[in-house]
């Protein structure tokens, strides 16, 4: 009533419930409307506040404890993994129980548990549904969901040539590291890590990710590999034109 009544005004609807807004308002506000994504803080943002420099100084933060806000602003580490836990155990998966009516939220941390060991890596719904004592829809299902909450993206396969690229198995990435980080209970530093590569590759992608959105670039993710083992980890298709 306030778009149609109150044209001068400009208003912003924020919140962490996806499924709930857009079921109540996207048919009344078509065509009236813009949907921004707002991801946790990229080196982009930072970069031009900061500088290089600092982003450099900082790197090690960033992967290990990702770009919420409020971590960012907290110079004391055991206070960054109390809010990084908090919010793994209180809200990250709150829109997904209460509005699909999920009760089981031990089955999504196991999920994203084995997820945060297979970043850069082929996932197989059906190893997955066995580990989890879960159908092969529902691990589907809750993949889908998890998505949808801005919590991980994925990736597929490109392929022109079905015969020696393969296609059917995704990846997964987390949009931030400091919550895979928390899913894993894992804060220690990268000297005495061993999944610092994984961390890498899946800060990489998710800063790309908020570059090209905050760019309007407006690309399509792949991952490139042939049965032979070569292997491309990130192809970006935009306008029709493929980099890698």
């Amino acid at each position: 009533m306030l778009v149609d009544h109150m044209p001068s005004v400009s208003i912003i609807a924020s919140g962490s419930s996806p499924f709930d807004l857009s079921n109540k308002i996207s048919e009344p506000l078509t065509g009236r409307q813009k949907i921004l994504l707002l991801f946790p803080i990229s080196v982009l943002e930072w970069q031009e506040q900061f500088g290089t420099m600092d982003v450099m100084q900082k790197l090690e933060d960033f992967l290990v404890f990702g770009m919420f806000p409020e971590v960012l602003q907290m110079p004391n580490i055991q206070d960054k993994i109390e809010y990084l836990n908090t919010l793994r155990d209180s809200y990250l998966f709150r829109d997904v129980l209460i509005l699909e009516n999920i009760r089981n939220a031990a089955k999504l941390t196991r999920l994203l548990q084995l997820l945060a060991y297979q970043i850069g890596k082929h996932v197989s719904l059906s190893e997955l549904a066995g580990q989890l004592g879960l159908s092969k829809q529902t691990v589907e299902r809750y993949l889908d969901l998890l998505e949808k909450v801005f919590i991980i993206k994925r990736v597929s396969g490109f392929s022109r040539n079905l015969r020696k690229e393969i296609t059917k198995s995704n990846r997964y990435y987390f949009l931030d590291n400091g919550i895979r980080n928390a899913l894993i209970n894992n804060f220690n530093s990268l000297s005495s890590r061993d999944d610092v590569g994984m961390l890498w590759e899946n800060f990489i992608f998710a800063e790309r990710l908020k570059r090209n959105t905050y760019l309007r670039r407006f690309a399509n993710y792949y991952f490139w590999r042939t049965y032979s083992g070569q292997e491309v980890d990130l192809v970006e298709e935009e306008g029709g034109r493929l980099n890698g």
